[in-house]
């Protein structure tokens, strides 16, 4: 199979789609001003193709801040749809993925489900993973801005729009990569949360702000870059769902994931993010001698230690290494059924 990238700083979907010829499938990343018109062009420009699309950043050498960027796939069989209602009831709407499961012969080995989501992304995954699982299928995508998405020539509210990818010619697997670990013996039961508005009230029976500002020292005007070198971590049986905050509510803490009353969390600390890099890029080339693409989903916050550290270009050059890489900076990753933040998720292609 083949992966083609394409980009546009300027916007022009002409300009990124140059060079493309029959594509099998076609996900499009583009900005808030565009997203109409260049969801109408696509189906125009490859009518009958399947797509999917959202609105954010793109990446392959380079980032396209607010431009276009397109990818798409040849060699391989593919179906794209939507589930719609995904705040209330996307179950409604799981006959739609249960049919292109059938419609590409679905197989754990060879085939993923990608995904962009408008949001309440944790309700998407959950409906979606119980089709996936019993196929032992992985998922990777995440959350576009703006709450809208796009499959095949439409734009969706509400909505998670995903695509099924075969590979023709070989396995896919996905990963995720985690940059952070725990900080100290930092443990809390957190409790007086609003699972509506992803609020953390008390940590250990304490104002969630003023426990997160007493440990790492920090001003009230500090906390949402603190975030960056220390996010929450939710224990999720053996592994750990990284959790940032949005915004200081009072004495409490907006996050961009859901915490529950009784959830245990840590307190997490940056790592070597460059090693970890490293090591994981090790990992794939382990287990994928020949790579065909690789399409990963990065978290903003991550885009944004990267760039503030100087590594963003040195990070894509990194993983430019495992051959055809390109992806989208998303509002959220998923991980098979897991909504995590400031993490990386991919798919690499033999």
């Amino acid at each position: 199979m083949k992966q083609f990238f394409g980009s546009s700083q300027r916007g022009s979907l002409q300009e990124a789609t140059q060079g493309l010829r029959d594509p099998q499938l076609i996900m499009l990343m583009s900005n808030p001003r565009q997203f109409e018109q260049h969801v109408q062009e696509l189906e125009k420009l490859f009518p009958q193709v399947p797509s999917i699309g959202c609105i954010g950043m793109s990446y392959s050498t380079q980032v396209i801040e607010s431009g276009v960027g397109v990818v798409a796939y040849s060699g391989v069989t593919a179906a794209a749809n939507v589930l719609e209602q995904v705040s209330v009831m996307p179950v409604k709407y799981i006959q739609r993925l249960q049919q292109d499961v059938k419609k590409v012969s679905a197989s754990g080995q060879n085939t993923i489900c990608i995904d962009f989501c408008s949001g309440n992304d944790a309700c998407a995954l959950t409906t979606i993973y119980t089709v996936l699982k019993p196929l032992r299928m992985s998922l990777v995508g995440g959350t576009g801005d703006g709450g809208r998405v796009s499959a095949n020539g439409r734009i969706y509210e509400d909505a998670v729009a995903y695509a099924l990818v075969k590979n023709n010619q070989g396995r896919v697997k996905a990963y995720k990569e985690n940059i952070y670990h725990q900080m100290g013996s930092y443990r809390f039961i957190a409790s007086r949360t609003d699972r509506a508005r992803y609020v953390i009230g008390a940590l250990n029976g304490q104002p969630a702000r003023d426990v997160y500002q007493k440990i790492l020292n920090v001003s009230e005007q500090e906390i949402l870059t603190q975030t960056f070198k220390n996010p929450f971590g939710k224990v999720n049986g053996n592994d750990t769902c990284i959790i940032s905050i949005k915004e200081v509510n009072g004495n409490a803490l907006a996050c961009y994931r859901q915490v529950n009353d009784s959830d245990v969390l840590n307190l997490l600390e940056l790592g070597d993010y460059r090693a970890i890099v490293k090591d994981t890029v090790s990992a794939i080339q382990a287990d994928f001698p020949k790579i065909s693409a690789v399409f990963s989903v990065n978290c903003l916050f991550r885009y944004k230690l990267f760039t503030q550290n100087n590594y963003m270009r040195d990070y894509l050059k990194e993983m430019g290494a495992l051959n055809g890489h390109a992806g989208l900076v998303g509002y959220g990753e998923h991980f098979n059924n897991q909504f995590v933040n400031q993490s990386m998720s991919c798919v690499v292609f033999e």
